[in-house]
């Protein structure tokens, strides 16, 4: 395993990490007498495998059901000043509330210190006020802080970029966990002013939110010859070094070993990476032209100064990745959440407004004229049966 200094905390992070969203028995909290013995056993193996390959860094969150209650089976067990134990927390305009989940965390987590406590998706810019103001969530974070039960204060997010950006520079964080890889580049900025900050940055859901490259198209396994899709991507990330971790979301012990072939070529990223991306690059021109491959985002409105909030930035990028690379799958997930997973995914599907309203809100693009059409033509490759968020199945 590699390792990266993390930020201002100066702890020597992983560059993976084992997140604890799949792993767990439900996405609801449940008794203890309702966990099957095979399902702690596999929760328990994962854990073991991680730190066998020297994943020290475990995450997991209260939103996360049974994840905290499992994981605080095994932790008790492992050398503690060996781990890095994080986990997260939702905002609350009730800090006395925020602060009874974090009693209920480490209850179920058996221990006496968390090494990271993120506040868990800091999505809008409600959430970063109840979060920031006098007497808010961070307020109540540095408490616990300064009385030795957490060590460092981050935050989650999978808000736009500016709300992500003034949270950064609050200056109230010592890392953020956020949406960043090679088919979704929007977050960049954020990274840049976390680095200025000094900040920990830890990348969120990488192999499914950034392609579902765990099961990829047959272009895509071509395009990225001769790493495969996952590897690529991870090497991708981790050639930034304002790149400290990848969350890997692992459901069973070998959902590692693709990850850890990446850590094994990170000394290659000069010689491997360059011809990949110039393919990958040359693909969508292929199919769009170099005019809009290279311009196709530019002075477009954001969600909410749209109409029917058509997210219309996202929607023309899910066409883009469907066109060159054939993510079909990842594109209609994604774009049939819209509408049904709130600020985690905010916005629109573009069936949500008539084209000609849109028009005016365009005015800064230069593909103007074309973009109503290429609204219409994204619907009707990803329209299909509207899909919940994880969390809510």
């Amino acid at each position: 395993m590699q390792y990266r200094r993390f930020g201002r905390t100066e702890l020597a992070m992983p560059v993976l990490s084992c997140g604890g969203m799949r792993y767990q028995y439900k996405w609801q909290d449940m008794p203890w007498s309702g966990i099957p013995a095979e399902g702690q056993q596999n929760l328990e193996a994962t854990i073991r495998r991680a730190l066998e390959v020297g994943i020290n860094h475990i995450e997991t969150a209260r939103g996360y059901g049974t994840s905290e209650m499992q994981l605080g089976r095994i932790l008790p067990h492992l050398p503690r000043q060996e781990l890095i134990v994080q986990t997260k927390i939702g905002p609350s305009a009730d800090p006395k509330q925020f602060l009874a989940k974090f009693e209920q965390s480490m209850g179920y987590l058996n221990l006496e210190y968390v090494d990271l406590l993120a506040i868990h998706g800091l999505n809008t810019w409600e959430d970063l006020e109840l979060s920031v103001r006098s007497r808010g969530c961070l307020e109540v974070c540095h408490q616990l802080v300064r009385q030795g039960r957490v060590r460092f204060v981050g935050f989650s997010t999978h808000g736009p970029t500016e709300v992500i950006i003034k949270a950064i520079q609050s200056g109230g964080f010592d890392y953020v966990n956020l949406h960043w890889y090679f088919v979704n580049q929007t977050n960049w900025p954020a990274i840049e002013a976390a680095a200025q900050q000094d900040m920990g940055v830890f990348i969120i859901s990488p192999s499914d939110k950034g392609g579902k490259l765990y099961d990829p198209p047959a272009k895509l396994v071509q395009l990225c010859h001769p790493l495969s899709p996952m590897v690529f991507n991870d090497l991708f990330c981790l050639s930034h070094p304002q790149v400290h971790t990848l969350s890997i979301g692992a459901a069973r012990p070998s959902d590692f070993d693709e990850h850890l072939r990446a850590v094994q070529l990170l000394d290659q990223v000069d010689e491997l990476l360059p011809p990949i991306l110039t393919r990958l690059e040359q693909a969508l021109i292929d199919q769009v032209g170099e005019h809009y491959a290279k311009t196709w985002h530019q002075g477009l409105p954001r969600y909410d100064e749209t109409p029917g909030q058509v997210n219309i930035p996202l929607i023309l990028l899910l066409r883009n990745l469907v066109l060159a690379y054939d993510l079909v799958d990842y594109a209609r997930g994604r774009y049939n959440l819209l509408g049904n997973a709130g600020s985690w995914l905010p916005g629109q599907r573009a069936d949500k407004v008539d084209a000609k309203t849109l028009q005016p809100y365009l005015i800064h693009s230069p593909h103007r004229e074309r973009i109503p059409a290429l609204l219409q033509e994204a619907h009707r490759l990803l329209s299909g049966a509207e899909v919940k968020r994880l969390s809510q199945s």
